[in-house]
Parts: structure tokens; sequence; C-alpha cells
């Protein structure tokens, strides 16, 4: 196989052309060598300062593209896996934007499309690859806080544009879906394990009818995980992760910056910094190394399909009024 995997991506989504396909171009393993696009004109641009050699002007073409080896999927999120299913049907290996699709019913459908076409299906959730990230998760492991018992986060920004995909709730839109998704699988890396029941509140855009404001607590084995997202609250993010004896602070946890180091706060330990580094070029190098050596990806479809059961899990809880069982 080629040094380097050629990758597709479906559509011209923001995402895509300031985050992903730069990082992923600046991989060891991963090259992007076409887009589609229904807006030629808009389009060109971007591939030309990219460094983007094809341009097609319908998904299926990219799709039945010979040169391309997988797709990476940036569509809104109630495309993620139509299109996900359609690029395995064609042979492609897929890289999908978070969250998985809609619901873990399309998890589930995804799941069976992997395995009937026989590539490698996995979602985007970058931080997860992160060296800070990693770096807690081995803290924690390692028994330096004591027991885990509580970790908290606070995740938002505001938009209230009528425009934007993320506050159309036909498209999957809100903030747990686009953002309160980190917490909830993060959570899940860090405490090893999956909650037990849930309680939450939601309150939802009068215009949009999308959830502006979600609250949640997640009850694991070992402790709880409490946080919030908004779409319409001062931009912000920070978790910490406490144990009886320490705790550790990631200040950027989830749009870590590709241009500077990144910290956490250990106690006990002090400050620790990790070197510059792309989180999108690392997610792309590592998708494309399990293409090319056959081995796991990093997020696979089980674990979304887990997490994609948990958010149902916190709107059922807000409905309700009542803790929840997850699954």
């Amino acid at each position: 196989m080629a040094t380097k995997i050629r990758w597709g991506v479906l559509g011209n989504a923001k995402i895509a052309r300031e985050k992903v396909i730069p990082g992923m171009q600046r991989g060891t393993h991963s090259v992007v060598t076409a887009m589609a696009s229904r807006d030629l004109e808009k389009a060109r641009p971007v591939c030309d300062a990219l460094d983007i050699k094809t341009l097609h002007s319908t998904y299926e073409d990219l799709l039945a593209d010979p040169e391309v080896d997988a797709i990476y999927n940036p569509l809104p999120n109630h495309l993620h896996v139509f299109w996900s299913v359609q690029a395995a049907a064609a042979g492609k290996h897929v890289l999908c934007e978070k969250p998985i699709g809609v619901s873990a019913v399309e998890a589930l459908e995804l799941i069976a499309a992997r395995d009937r076409y026989a590539v490698k299906i996995g979602e985007a959730f970058m931080a997860k690859t992160h060296p800070q990230w990693l770096r807690a998760k081995a803290i924690v492991d390692s028994g330096l806080l004591g027991n885990l018992r509580l970790m908290t986060c606070v995740f938002s920004y505001f938009n209230r544009d009528a425009n934007n995909i993320r506050n159309s709730l036909s498209f999957g839109g809100g903030a747990m879906m686009d953002i309160g998704c980190y917490p909830a699988t993060l959570s899940r890396m860090i405490f090893g394990s999956e909650p037990i029941q849930v309680s939450a509140v939601v309150e939802r855009d009068p215009d949009f009818g999308t959830d502006r404001l979600t609250s949640a607590i997640l009850d694991y084995p070992q402790g709880q995980c409490v946080f919030s997202c908004s779409t319409q609250l001062s931009p912000y993010q920070r978790v910490l992760i406490f144990g009886t004896k320490g705790r550790v602070e990631i200040e950027i946890p989830f749009n870590a910056p590709p241009d500077r180091p990144t910290r956490i706060v250990v106690e006990p330990g002090g400050v620790e910094e990790f070197p510059v580094c792309d989180q999108y070029t690392i997610q792309g190098d590592l998708f494309s190394r399990a293409i090319q050596e056959n081995s796991e990806v990093p997020v696979p479809l089980e674990d979304s399909l887990a997490n994609m059961k948990l958010i149902e899990s916190i709107f059922r809880s807000a409905k309700s009024r009542q803790w929840e069982p997850v699954g």
C-alpha cells in the first residue's frame, strides 16, 4: 500500500477546510487528494489553497474515484450515516465527524455496513488522541490521584444564527449533539466504564427547538461526571478530574490549539506542558495507519454506539425529569 492514504472529503464544511484538511495535509500517513462539492465556485479556491488536486461536482463521483482510498465525512449530523454507508458500499474507508449519527439505531446501521463491506469506519473525536488526554488518562490509571471520584466540565459558545446547522433540530443540531458529546465520550474514557444512570436538564431555544443549555450528572460505578454545555453562553471550556488524593485540570480540553503548547495542572505534581501538535494531524495519521496495518481505528463504532446510547439517555432524563438507566 502507498506510503500515504489518499483521502477524499464530502463537502466544503468549515471544520474540514479550517481544521481537518490542513491537519491531514501535514500528516506522514495521510494526504487529502480530492473533494466533492455541489458549489464548485466556492470549493475551487479552497482546493487551490489546500493543495487538493481533484474537485468533483457530486458526492457520487467522489465515492467512485479510484484514486481515493478513504472518505472524511463532515456533513451535517443527519447526513452522517447515509453518506458513510454509501462510501462503505463503494469500498472506501470512512472517518465520520461526531456525533456518529442522530441515534443509536443509526450507529447500529453503520456497524452493519462496516462489517458487510469490510472497511474501516470510525468517529472523529480528535480530542481522544491528543497527548494531553492520553496523559490525563495515564495519571488517573496510575493511582496518583487516589480513587477517581469526579469529573466536571463546561463547554460553551454563543451562536443564534438561524441559518447555522447547529441551530437546526431537523439537522441534528443543539448543544448536546455538537459539544456535549465531548464530555460524554471523554468521561467514559477517563472512568474506563459506562455510566449506570443519568439525570439531566435541558433548556430549549424557543425559536429553533434545539437544546441551548444542557446539564447532566452521569453516575459511574466509581463516581460522577457533572457537565454543562451550551450554544448560547460566553465561549468557554475546562475540565477538572478529581480523585481522593489529587486532581488534574485540563485548560483547553477540546479545541487544543495547533500553534502553541497546551498544558494540564496536576496536583500533586505541578504543571505539565505538551509540545505544539495538531490533533487533526494525529487523528488522520492514526486512522490512516489503521488502514495500512489493518488494525483498530482510534474511535471504533462500538464506542460510538455506547456514546449515542448515553446521549439518548440524557435526553430521556430531561423529558421524564427522573434518573434514567443508560442503554
